[in-house]
């Protein structure tokens, strides 16, 4: 199937077009276009804004509408974690519903309001940082295998805890949109997106999404790594999705920051926005991804089925990010009109932009 076309008018910033002969080989070079801002939008109607035709992979069947369809009960403006969680409602429910974000909302927080650390979400559950890096130690551990016994059980309790209250489920039929002039965003958050179909999400500044207990995986690579379990935005066997108009960083808390454990610097970042599980039909378009490591992630496995993973990218901005924008491990990746600035930014030194693996 020929990936759609893309007829918007463009303005305001410069990018490159990343063809797809450019893609296949794992390179992206071009000629300069402008490009929309992709900081705010503006609109008459913002709220019940559906994906244009032949505006990517997601404008494809059905198109992406969103909660275009929600009627006033339906309708929520929401500024803290408790009402956000409360106007998503159940994962499994269709209902149309439109999500206004007012304001930044940390989702690390309690249901009235107050302010939750690592330390308390670790509490209770035995963990300590120190502990478990004195048992799994590779000196005396060794690296052969991944880390089990009383800490680690420690770490993976302690980060479930963290897990209910910063993962937010997205349902079917849903529009979340940034009232604009407001700041809107999500701190500490993992928007998750799975298994539902027809999810708009724009005009938002996800940040700061941090997991407070990566785990140790010295079978990872020669020298092993500390992997994180937070995308900023996850999309999981999920189908007709639109992101637009959206910001991701790791700012307040940049990966130049962190501690080095047994050599290996304390990744507490994972994905800005990845696609995987089997998505389909996603158009990723006019956002900005800037300081971070692993950006996007297009499928889980190199051996996932072939026939899903068709996501477009363009008019999208890539400042001091190190990989991944995209790494495609399979599906059909239609990328065009995005600006790659590689410039190192607060100790991000970049490693690759595009990686398309065999399968893409």
């Amino acid at each position: 199937m020929v990936a759609p076309s893309h007829r918007r008018s463009l303005r305001k910033r410069r990018t490159l077009v990343v063809t797809a002969a450019a893609v296949a080989a794992g390179v992206g070079a071009g000629v300069v276009v402008m490009n929309a801002n992709a900081g705010t939008t503006a609109a008459a109607d913002l709220y019940h804004q559906t994906l244009a035709a032949k505006d990517g992979w997601a404008s494809s069947g059905t198109g992406t509408t969103g909660g275009t369809k929600a009627d006033a009960a339906h309708t929520f403006t929401v500024s803290t974690r408790a009402q956000l969680v409360k106007a998503l409602g159940s994962a499994s429910d269709t209902t149309p519903r439109i999500i206004k974000v007012k304001g930044t909302i940390d989702a690390n927080t309690d249901d009235a309001g107050k302010k939750l650390t690592c330390a308390d979400y670790a509490s209770g559950t035995g963990y300590s940082l120190t502990s478990y890096l004195k048992a799994y130690d590779p000196s005396t551990y060794g690296r052969s295998k991944l880390p089990s016994g009383t800490q680690e059980k420690a770490r993976a309790a302690a980060q479930s805890k963290q897990a209910k209250n910063v993962v937010l489920k997205v349902p079917a039929n849903t529009t979340i949109v940034g009232v604009p002039g407001s700041n809107p965003g999500l701190s500490g958050a993992m928007l998750q997106i799975q298994n539902v179909d027809n999810v708009i999400v724009r005009n938002l500044t996800f940040a700061a999404t941090e997991d407070c207990f990566p785990q140790w995986d010295p079978t990872d690579g020669d020298d092993g790594n500390w992997n994180s379990n937070y995308d900023a935005l996850t999309l999981r066997g999920a189908t007709h999705v639109w992101a637009d108009h959206n910001t991701f960083t790791d700012t307040p808390h940049v990966d130049s920051a962190n501690p080095k454990y047994y050599g290996r610097e304390y990744q507490i970042h994972d994905g800005e926005l990845d696609v995987t599980k089997s998505s389909d039909l996603v158009t990723i378009s006019r956002n900005v991804f800037s300081n971070h490591d692993k950006t996007t992630l297009i499928g889980s496995s190199d051996s996932e089925p072939a026939g899903k993973l068709r996501v477009t990218l363009h008019h999208n901005v890539y400042k001091g990010i190190v990989q991944r924008a995209p790494l495609s491990r399979v599906g059909q990746i239609h990328i065009y009109n995005n600006y790659y600035d590689v410039t190192p930014l607060n100790g991000y030194a970049v490693q690759y932009s595009i990686n398309s693996r065999a399968k893409a």
